[in-house]
């Protein structure tokens, strides 16, 4: 059984003076007596008995600070109280564990000794092998302390002191990792901060440093004056973890990032950065999260000069040119049914992201939309404007598209059976230099799915639509088949489809199969696709997704028309450990007129292509997917794209490979061939050490596009790295080459080292 025995008051003065605690105490004790663990445990039962009178001061409620010992002296003489023997004191939300205590009630000193744990009120631990408290044990003294706190992290000392909850360190080091392996054996730190004096103030969860340096593996690294983190989940200001490069453009970069913390759902990050071989440049990143949604502002800053794209050396008069990029974007929640969201994204030059690798995008899209979702309804009104940083892509040709609408309504009863859902959209798309479009459009389609008794699955499809088109500057597009007619234009078409899909479940090779052949038939009158503008409907590719689509052109301006029948079969295995989906088809239209259908895109012809998709999952161990088109006339290799994966998260590599043989000729240019190999892999070479690394290889030559003058085996970039991951550090170093310089992002080699200490907010 525990004993617990009351021992002291609010404070040394309430001690000396509350004379029913002395008393009381008194009674207790007796004089130069000791007491065995049962002994105690009948004085405070006793005690417990009489314990009414006790009281602090007026109207203030007394806190005690309960006990429970083996063994408990008392020295009359001295008037020292000392318990040994698995000690724990308890007051109120604190608690104290150690060997012996010892209280001398005249001094109001106590002192614990040996194997000496704290436990604060806010749930911080201190471990020290002497301490000395005032009578709470609220304040004191701690030799060779380790403080763990609560909301994460480790700091130790040889001498340390906590007055008011705030626990300052002398000689101290700080530390969010795990000291002991899973095993128990001591295991040292990847990452310290040592300083002179280390500050912890529970109020707002923050650690503070004078005379910080950081320290990896046990090796001094940085030094960071006036260095200050949060601890925990929470955040605050300071500076962050600085990042250093080096890349061919600008030499070395250190960028030095720091963080404000505005309120808790708003923030401030500002980094300034300075180059070797190019000026100084500050960007900063704002966020804020309101009640009805989030928003985020980025914007780079920086002078200096430039090379145009196409130019050959730096211009002299631009060396003072502003250079900047600027983003900003957000979602809002009006409530249940309606949203707002938008984007801004403007850069002052086309080789801006990609000098000072912010991005490697090369089209900036700004956007705005204001969306209502209901149960059964879509509302949509947007818009979008472009900059492109493309080479040769003249910013004028371009598209801005303001208003973008969009509405659908299904209805919630069937029509003969079958689900109806009607659309309307428009869409008005202008151009500084180029032709400009303005489309309407309505539809009705009905939907009926059965399933017969033989387990067949039958879909009936219909579809009415009316389109009204009106261009101007039409022969400003390039593409003969995208222009059309200029002025006022109007289609109406419709379309009518049967689709049946039988499935057959059996076991085969030790698991479960199903085989699925299908057939489908749509049939959609001659609608004069060249007669109207093609603004969406450009990048025409016949492949596994789309295959048995009532339309299987992108966007809306082009249809495919006439009668054809579309034939293919779906195969999956499933056994334990492997999961097997495959799948192949093709179609064949019973009318040949189709100019604005090139041969290429496989379905050119009466007969299509081939095409064909394999996924393949062994364990967690191999992925494999395979997509192509095959030529109907001879069966040669028009699509063939491959990704394949092996391994687990710590060790794998990827390969993916692309190939566009569509013998198209250079005047369709959404359509050009191309080939492209991608490797990535990480080997873990260690427990907490990896090595990886990337490549993209452009494969395409004068075969593929007559435009070309590569031979055929053109790197990208590579990329190659070693990378350390532990509980609380993460550490890392690439090399990256470029290999295609665009204006002064210039092809060469770039370093870059990043270091993530966890808990530290960085």
């Amino acid at each position: 059984m525990l004993g617990t025995a009351l021992l002291a008051a609010n404070a040394a003065p309430a001690l000396a003076a509350d004379q029913a605690v002395c008393t009381r105490t008194s009674y207790l004790l007796g004089e130069n007596l000791t007491f065995s663990r049962n002994d105690i445990v009948q004085y405070a039962e006793a005690d417990d008995m009489q314990s009414a009178p006790a009281a602090g001061t007026a109207g203030q409620p007394e806190q005690v600070i309960e006990f429970t010992a083996d063994r408990l002296d008392y020295d009359s003489n001295a008037d020292v109280v000392t318990a040994t023997g698995n000690v724990l004191l308890v007051r109120a939300d604190q608690s104290l564990v150690a060997d012996s205590v010892t209280w001398d009630r005249k001094s109001g000193e106590v002192r614990a000794k040996g194997g000496v744990q704290i436990i604060d009120a806010e749930g911080n631990k201190l471990y020290g092998d002497s301490i000395e408290l005032t009578e709470s044990i609220r304040d004191g003294v701690i030799d060779n302390i380790l403080v763990v706190l609560e909301a994460g992290g480790r700091m130790v000392a040889t001498r340390g002191t906590r007055i008011d909850g705030v626990i300052a360190l002398e000689n101290a080091a700080y530390s969010a990792c795990l000291v002991e392996t899973p095993t128990g054996k001591p295991k040292r730190p990847s990452w310290q901060l040592r300083a002179i004096k280390v500050v912890y103030n529970p109020a707002d969860k923050r650690v503070r440093y004078h005379g910080a340096r950081l320290e990896l593996f046990g090796l001094p690294v940085i030094p960071m004056p006036g260095l200050s983190h949060p601890v925990g989940e929470g955040s605050g200001g300071g500076l962050l973890v600085p990042d250093i490069r080096f890349s061919q453009a600008n030499g070395v970069q250190l960028s030095v990032p720091y963080y404000f913390n505005l309120a808790p759902n708003r923030d401030l990050t500002v980094t300034g950065s300075v180059f070797t071989e190019a000026l100084p440049m500050v960007n900063a990143t704002y966020r804020a999260l309101t009640d009805r949604g989030a928003y985020q502002i980025t914007g780079y800053a920086t002078a200096g000069s430039r090379i145009p794209v196409g130019a050959g050396g730096i211009i002299a008069d631009s060396q003072n040119d502003f250079r900047g990029y600027f983003d900003a974007t957000g979602r809002f929640q009006l409530n249940e049914a309606w949203s707002i969201g938008g984007s801004i994204r403007v850069v002052t030059d086309r080789t801006f992201l990609r000098r000072y690798d912010v991005s490697r995008d090369d089209r900036l899209r700004s956007t705005i939309e204001a969306e209502r979702i209901g149960p059964n309804s879509y509302f949509s009104l947007a818009g979008w404007a472009t900059q492109t940083l493309r080479v040769n892509d003249p910013q004028g040709q371009v598209p801005i598209a303001l208003p973008v609408v969009d509405w659908r309504l299904r209805l919630p009863d069937q029509v003969a059976g079958g689900k109806v859902e009607f659309q309307i959209n428009t869409l008005a798309i202008s151009r500084t230099a180029g032709q400009d479009t303005q489309r309407a459009f309505a539809q009705a389609r009905w939907d009926l799915r059965r399933l017969t008794g033989l387990g067949q699955e039958f879909t009936l499809t219909a579809l009415a639509r009316g389109d009204v088109y009106n261009s101007s500057d039409n022969a400003l597009t390039n593409t003969l088949i995208y222009r059309g007619n200029s002025g006022l234009q109007a289609r109406a078409s419709g379309s009518v489809a049967a689709d049946m899909r039988w499935p057959f479940v059996g076991e085969a090779f030790g698991g479960t199969q199903v085989l699925s052949p299908r057939v489908q038939v749509v049939a959609t009158p001659t609608t004069g696709n060249l007669e109207l503008p093609n603004e969406d409907s450009r990048a025409i590719e016949l492949e596994d997704s789309n295959l048995f689509a009532l339309n299987r052109l992108p966007g809306y301006d082009r249809m495919e028309e006439g009668v054809r029948v579309v034939y293919g079969v779906e195969w999956s295995l499933q056994r334990p450990g492997m999961q097997l989906n495959a799948v192949v088809g093709q179609s064949y239209r019973f009318d040949d007129e189709r100019d604005f259908l090139p041969e290429g895109t496989g379905l050119g012809n009466r007969t299509s292509d081939v095409v064909g998709r394999l996924d393949l999952k062994l364990r967690n161990f191999i992925r494999y997917t395979h997509r192509f088109r095959l030529d109907k006339d001879n069966l040669a290799v028009r699509r063939n794209e491959v990704d394949i994966t092996l391994g687990g998260r710590q060790t794998y590599a990827q390969v993916g490979y692309l190939r566009l043989n569509r013998d198209i000729g250079p005047e369709i240019e959404d359509l050009q061939d191309r080939e492209e190999l991608r490797v990535a892999g990480r080997v873990r070479v260690a427990r907490y050490w990896s090595v990886f690394g990337a490549a993209v290889v452009d494969l395409s030559n004068a075969q593929e596009d007559p435009r070309l003058q590569s031979d055929g085996f053109e790197p990208i970039r590579t990329r190659l790295g070693v990378a350390y991951e532990d509980d609380c550090l993460e550490l890392g170093v690439t090399w990256r080459r470029d290999y295609i310089p665009v204006g002064d992002a210039q092809r060469g080699d770039t370093f870059l080292l990043r270091v993530a200490l966890r808990n530290l907010g960085f």
